[in-house]
């Protein structure tokens, strides 16, 4: 496994980072067994994982405390890091309404009493006293209050007081981007990459390159089609996946067409295809690193071994060929 510094922080933390959106067990991804997770978890560590990212949406916090179950006699091995800012609690009708399910609405605020709440109930979830990166989920939309000047300066409050290590963002424009680094240092930028959606990111990557903050993928596998175990047949059933364009039928034929391309370099680089995939998604920028959601042991496994080879310059150009006459 290859590490990579973080922004301004000395976290020195693993390309491959495990995220647990899948594991809050809500209508997203569908019902999550704890124990089974937990072994995810320590499967990760096991294969040189240290950077694990969960978030209060996800399952209401219920991500949280499975990893903090996880993560115990762990804690000073790893780091973890948590968000604020989408409220499943929030009775404050002024805020921004995100959106509605399972019973639940989810409201947008950042203001700093609402993320001092947030993170001293996060700590609670996970267990500990601080957090290693500390992640707005979602940004402030217009005519909402607060700034982003406002936010910023009680991040970094928060930081000056030990609470949390390192400040990121997701879910964020170019433009957002520069407003935060007005106010204070932004260690991270962590929004949606994959081989199949990397152009509206091309401007933010090298921005954040340009800065030496962390780019953070999320979904670089489009929620499990890229790890070569979907097939044209397979019942979509989880709200994740079903509102992905890639699981549409007509683009699933392309990309599984791709993906048996690709199956050659599986011999040479003795792994799978989600190996491939990450390994590929890593060479595109020295900023990148990837945050990978996985169920299963043999998924995790898959998707630490990519953080641990660079691939030849021929194969990511012939993956680059493939990839051109999908999104043609």
């Amino acid at each position: 496994m290859y590490y990579k510094k973080i922004g301004s922080t000395d976290i020195n933390a693993s390309v491959v980072a495990l995220g647990t959106w899948s594991m809050g067990g809500d209508s997203n991804w569908g019902p999550a067994e704890d124990e089974n997770s937990i072994r995810v978890i320590h499967t990760a560590i096991d294969m040189g994982i240290n950077y694990f990212d969960t978030a209060p949406a996800y399952g209401f916090g219920h991500s949280e405390q499975v990893l903090k179950k996880a993560l115990e006699g762990h804690r000073d091995k790893v780091y973890v890091a948590t968000k604020c800012g989408l409220r499943c609690d929030e009775t404050d009708e002024t805020t921004y309404l995100h959106n509605q399910r399972d019973g639940i609405t989810n409201r947008r605020n950042l203001s700093p009493a609402s993320m001092r709440f947030e993170l001293e109930r996060s700590l609670q979830n996970l267990g500990t006293d601080y957090v290693d990166m500390y992640i707005t989920h979602y940004q402030t939309m217009p005519g909402y209050e607060p700034s982003i000047e406002v936010t910023m300066t009680a991040l970094e409050s928060f930081r000056k007081e030990g609470l949390i290590r390192g400040i990121g963002a997701s879910n964020i424009t170019r433009e957002q981007i520069l407003e935060y680094t007005k106010y204070g240092t932004l260690d991270l930028v962590q929004n949606k990459y994959s081989m199949l959606d990397r152009d509206t990111q091309k401007e933010i990557v090298a921005l954040c390159a340009e800065k030496k903050m962390a780019f953070q993928t999320f979904s670089p596998m489009e929620r499990g089609i890229l790890a070569g175990k979907i097939g044209l047949d397979t019942e979509i059933s989880n709200r994740a996946r079903q509102n992905n364009k890639w699981y549409e039928r007509e683009n699933r034929v392309k990309v599984l067409g791709m993906l048996d391309k690709m199956k050659p370099l599986c011999g040479k680089y003795s792994c799978d295809i989600s190996s491939i995939v990450v390994a590929w998604t890593l060479a595109q920028n020295g900023s990148i690193n990837l945050l990978c959601g996985s169920r299963k042991i043999e998924q995790i496994q898959a998707n630490a071994l990519g953080g641990g080879f660079v691939m030849d310059k021929e194969d990511i150009a012939a993956i680059d060929g493939y990839l051109s006459e999908v999104l043609a």
